[in-house]
């Protein structure tokens, strides 16, 4: 492979391209206090290393086994352990989000049922539509 095909970073492949609407601190390392940039700046960096990946494994399915390099497996290797943390940490941003949207709700929907309240409501619609019915 040419150095040619290796970003600064020495990743393989272009540059990633920005998620529409990115800023620099998206793209980079961003203020991390808005929770959806903190999002869009896993999202990106996600994507970024399952290409790397990609063009790994592509590199390795093309090579002849007795004379694949060493330091491209070790590299492949490293790409998909980073792969799985970009993955986790997206999941674990998207639950804090989840939880700072109902935060900002005001606990709308806080996914808790009041049984003896609904059963009531039904009682005092089926009490009134009895009413109607007889008049």
């Amino acid at each position: 492979m040419k150095d040619d095909d290796k970003d600064g970073a020495g990743r393989v492949g272009a540059s990633a391209p920005r998620p529409v609407g990115a800023s620099e601190a998206q793209a980079g390392q961003g203020s991390g206090t808005d929770p959806e940039e903190v999002i869009a700046t896993a999202e990106w960096l996600f994507w970024d290393y399952v290409r790397d990946l990609r063009a790994h494994r592509e590199a390795i399915a093309a090579s002849d086994w007795e004379a694949l390099d060493p330091g491209r497996l070790k590299k492949a290797t490293e790409t998909a352990k980073t792969v799985r943390q970009a993955i986790h940490m997206l999941m674990e941003e998207r639950q804090k989000l989840d939880r700072y949207r109902k935060d900002i709700a005001g606990g709308i929907g806080g996914g808790e049922l009041d049984l003896d309240a609904a059963r009531d409501e039904i009682g005092l619609r089926l009490a009134c539509l009895r009413r109607a019915g007889t008049g």
